[in-house]
């Protein structure tokens, strides 16, 4: 099945410490990469396709050393402060990304990599300096919306939500029969700001414009469109499982994987993790998150999440070259979006998809507002970033000490400390 005019609708319409260390050669006439990043569960899928570069290249060999995510941007600031960061980095987009170019260890690509200068301009922004320098390949994006368990929702006769009421309905007739409505916990705040605020919440918000606004600060999120967001989202907290405060981000994976919730708002990026859990294409479905109104034009979070660098003071500089523009190319982006289902690939080519999940998030983007999340670009540059704020915001108000609109006006008073449009 053929995605290419999708993905292009996609990119057009977007306004481990010392064991990272890189390098040195491995055997005589090999040189070896470490490549790490955020994702350590890809750990066999990302030594699948590596295999297939070190296939094309036996000089090089590529180990893959990820680092937790909660862990990963502290470690790879200090390793490359301290000379003994990876050969290869995942970066994450705009502010995060750009600290990291600001600290001056990592090396432009403009003209290392050319091809680079045909990928969409939104989504080379997202790893670019103010003067263009370009520092990461615009790798991929990821999506959000709800998965469910199909046996368990045809055991209900459910049909598949389109608007909030509808959502809500389908949530208190599972909750009616006894079962765990949705896999949710709000022992990290991460989940519930980029996940459910920023994918849900979008279409009760305003979607990009609003957030071109919030940047513009021509709005607030103290605003009533902002506030209606958190209220409405705070809808959903009778139908998170008892104990839900405790419960981690992996823990969610898992109940949700092995069958012992109905519902899971995730991202794009879990439908590996889900079936090496056991829950496969066939048992478990997606759908985007739900409008307001039937009819309604969907506010479609797909997020710019990975770009990948290069450490400029590697000792491996030639070998970490010709990785990179293997990474750019189409033959990477294919056995990438294979291998990793729901991961999007920015780079230009045609594509086919064979993961029935990954084709269901893309097609959801044909004729969708598609948006970022809400407070990454540019309100995240400085401490209190509006990330780390919203993820106290919201850890408080699921768990009843903030009311929405006091959640609303803690992330809004944190970026009035710093934040001047």
């Amino acid at each position: 099945m053929r995605k290419t005019a999708v993905l292009a609708l996609v990119l057009l319409t977007l306004v481990a410490g010392i064991s990272m260390a890189g390098g040195g050669r491995e055997a005589e006439g090999t040189t070896k990469l470490v490549f790490t990043s955020w994702r350590t569960e890809d750990i066999e899928r990302m030594n699948r396709i590596n295999q297939v570069f070190m296939d094309e290249n036996p000089d090089i060999v590529v180990e893959f050393q990820p680092i937790k995510d909660t862990e990963y941007d502290a470690q790879l600031k200090s390793s490359l402060e301290t000379g003994v960061a990876a050969d290869i980095v995942f970066l994450r987009s705009y502010d995060a990304g750009l600290q990291i170019w600001d600290t001056g260890i990592l090396l432009p690509l403009n003209d290392v990599v050319p091809a680079l200068a045909d990928f969409p301009g939104s989504a080379r922004g997202a790893w670019s300096s103010p003067e263009d320098d370009l520092y990461a390949v615009p790798f991929v994006g990821v999506t959000h919306g709800v998965y469910y368990q199909k046996a368990i929702f045809d055991k209900y006769g459910l049909e598949v939500p389109e608007t909030w009421d509808e959502f809500i309905s389908v949530c208190e007739r599972l909750d009616a029969n006894g079962e765990t409505v949705f896999a949710q916990g709000t022992k990290e705040g991460w989940p519930l700001y980029e996940v459910i605020f920023s994918g849900l919440g979008a279409n009760f918000y305003g979607g990009e414009q609003a957030r071109q606004d919030l940047m513009a600060g021509a709005v607030k999120l103290t605003d009533p469109q902002f506030v209606r967001a958190f209220e409405t989202l705070n809808e959903l907290q009778p139908f998170f499982p008892a104990g839900y405060e405790a419960i981690d981000y992996v823990s969610m994976q898992q109940m949700f994987g092995t069958g012992q919730a109905a519902m899971f708002i995730g991202g794009s990026w879990e439908i590996g993790i889900f079936e090496d859990l056991g829950s496969g294409q066939s048992e478990i479905g997606f759908f985007p998150p739900p409008v307001e109104n039937r009819g309604d034009r969907l506010s479609y979070c797909f997020h710019v999440d990975a770009g990948i660098g290069i450490n400029a003071e590697s000792e491996n500089l030639d070998a970490a070259k010709r990785y990179i523009e293997w990474a750019s190319s189409p033959e990477f982006a294919q056995l990438f979006m294979e291998e990793l289902p729901g991961f999007f690939a920015y780079t230009p080519g045609s594509y086919s998809l064979s993961n029935s999940l990954a084709n269901d998030m893309i097609a959801a983007v044909e004729g969708a507002d598609v948006t970022v999340r809400t407070v990454w670009e540019k309100m995240s540059a400085q401490s209190p970033s509006g990330n780390t704020l919203m993820w106290e915001a919201l850890i408080d108000m699921y768990n009843g000490i903030k009311t929405p609109a006091e959640a609303a006006a803690h992330v809004q008073r944190g970026l009035d400390t710093w934040y001047r449009p």
